[in-house]
């Protein structure tokens, strides 16, 4: 089965983070099938930069996204839906 979750990287005690999607099974920060995005708590607010056409192509063949990314999904989802109405409002 397959999962979305954020495999760690960056320094000791400075955590990024990338979204990727791998066998659940595997290790954290194991091989991976594809990166879909990177999250850096750090910043203020946390940066969150995601491909959602690929996050819904890998949730729609079966792979099942993680509590964390799940939520940095539907953050990233609205944010994007705010600019395109905002978008349309100004033209």
């Amino acid at each position: 089965m397959l999962a979305i979750r954020l495999m760690r990287m960056g320094a000791k005690k400075r955590p990024s983070y990338r979204v990727i999607v791998k066998e659940q099974r595997s290790k954290r920060d194991g091989a991976c099938l594809e990166n879909v995005g990177t999250y850096d708590p750090t910043r203020n607010p946390a940066e969150v930069k995601l491909n959602l056409d690929r996050v819904r192509y890998w949730i729609a063949r079966g792979a099942q996204p993680s509590a964390t990314v799940d939520r940095l999904i539907k953050s990233q989802a609205k944010a994007q839906g705010a600019a395109e109405t905002a978008s349309e409002a100004a033209a």
